[in-house]
């Protein structure tokens, strides 16, 4: 039995953690997951870790360093953040795993109440690559702090979560670029397989932690397939999309989600990795996907913009100077309630406020889409919602084709919110023909100009002349 007592007024958090024997012969999980309600692929369900009950689907802001950069944990709590993710590679870099065990783990030294996920470090083999060499071994860096080298096996890279201490645990995957074919590919997502075998082995901490599985294989349906399969097959307690948000066209992208959660099993949680735009949370949640992550809304935070139903607000154009409005005056979040967008845009450039007021309405726009996908699933309105979502963000009923092609697999009808096919071919026609005539003014302009100084400079010489 394990017993998570909550402060204040919170009730006691009972649950049984219930052993379970999986096909690799490892004792799992300190997880349940309850489908709660679904709509043909989407599903609300209740995700119970050791340290939370989540609501699912859920967005998981990024926090590298145990920390979610401009804001405070009691901040987290108040706009219903569930888990946060850790990254395992910098947290080893500082202030390394074996302080944070020392100190009781990463919950207690960031004084966080709430679940955490850490990733296994594998990301970084593409965002540091000139820093790292990949061998069937693990991942070698040279840390960007003192330039010493750090070899990053499975083995080690389990180790080290087991010492922070999260709920969710990721097992180090091979990850290449998307966009990346041939061998190195297939290299990978068999590669990925392997570590997963290792990693199972180096688990110390299953009746705790919950290791999750990575599949890969690019954009390659044959190889997403045989990692599908090799990893439903170890019965892990999760599993997760990943490879994606590396620079594929959308259609590539929907597909392999779609691809994915089709072949995933229902008991168990899916997330899909990087993925942090709502219009994309929202297709992948039809799709059948729960979990996600991205340093998307903070960063765009820092960069002075806002996400609003509509898109995005960019709070530093000059034309925000003068606008008493709210960033949105549909959201209840305090920032929408407290300050105007003439205020933040006299921020945003010269001040560290304006991005942590930012970061925090978007973190709250992101938490509300996690808990209007979850509610609209189990009162039986997700259709509705998605359309009202998608007429929100395309107005003009310009939908973007991908996001039809994932709806229609999905099931859901929005052909309310499109505009007809006939109406957007036209409007593409009359599109063409005004790029068409823009083109054919700017030249008679580059034509003309010359001609007209020619005709000025003649007839100045002449008067001259006489």
């Amino acid at each position: 039995m394990f017993r998570l007592i909550t402060n204040g007024s919170r009730t006691l958090l009972h649950f049984l953690l219930r052993r379970r024997i999986s096909r690799s012969g490892k004792c799992s999980v300190a997880l349940q997951f309850e489908i709660l309600g679904r709509f043909n692929r989407a599903r609300a369900a209740r995700l119970t870790l050791p340290h939370y009950v989540c609501q699912t689907p859920l967005f998981m802001p990024v926090g590298t360093q145990g920390t979610i950069k401009g804001l405070t944990n009691n901040q987290l709590e108040d706009i219903g953040c569930q888990i946060i993710l850790g990254n395992t590679y910098h947290l080893e870099l500082r202030p390394t795993s074996q302080l944070l065990d020392e100190l009781g783990g990463l919950h207690k030294f960031m004084n966080w109440p709430r679940a955490m996920l850490t990733d296994s470090g594998g990301f970084q083999m593409v965002s540091l690559l000139h820093l790292a060499d990949i061998t069937e071994e693990g991942v070698t860096f040279q840390s960007p702090v003192d330039g010493k080298p750090m070899l990053l096996t499975p083995e080690e890279s389990i180790h080290i979560q087991n010492r922070i201490g999260a709920d969710i645990i990721m097992a180090l995957d091979d990850v290449v670029k998307t966009t990346t074919t041939g061998p190195r590919m297939e290299e990978a997502m068999y590669r990925t397989l392997r570590w997963i075998d290792r990693c199972i082995a180096a688990h110390k901490r299953p009746l705790e932690q919950n290791l999750f599985g990575i599949v890969q294989g690019g954009v390659d349906p044959v190889l997403r397939d045989i990692c599908v399969k090799g990893l439903v097959d170890r019965d892990l307690p999760g599993y997760a999309i990943g490879g994606l948000a590396g620079g594929e066209d959308k259609d590539s992208f929907w597909r392999v989600v779609a691809q994915c959660t089709a072949a995933l099993p229902e008991d168990k949680p899916r997330y899909v990795m990087g993925v942090g735009y709502p219009l994309d949370i929202v297709v992948c949640s039809a799709l059948g996907a729960d979990m996600y992550d991205c340093v998307y809304p903070t960063r765009t935070a820092r960069f002075g913009t806002a996400l609003v139903p509509e898109g995005v607000l960019k709070l530093k154009h000059q034309a925000m100077a003068n606008d008493i409005r709210p960033i949105d005056a549909t959201c209840d979040c305090m920032v929408c309630k407290t300050y105007t967008r003439a205020y933040i845009h006299s921020l945003v450039t010269k001040d560290a406020m304006g991005s942590q007021l930012l970061s925090y309405h978007n973190l709250y726009y992101m938490m509300k889409l996690s808990r209007d996908l979850h509610f609209s699933i189990l009162e039986g309105r997700f259709p509705a919602y998605v359309c009202q979502f998608l007429q929100k963000m395309f107005p003009k009923g310009d939908v973007p084709e991908w996001v039809c092609n994932a709806m229609e697999v999905a099931g859901i009808d929005i052909s309310s919110c499109c505009q007809p096919i006939s109406s957007f071919i036209t409007r593409q026609a009359n599109t063409q023909k005004i790029v068409k005539l823009t083109k054919l003014f700017v030249f008679l302009a580059l034509l003309i100009t010359p001609l007209s100084y020619y005709i000025a400079f003649r007839v100045s010489l002449d008067r001259f002349r006489h």
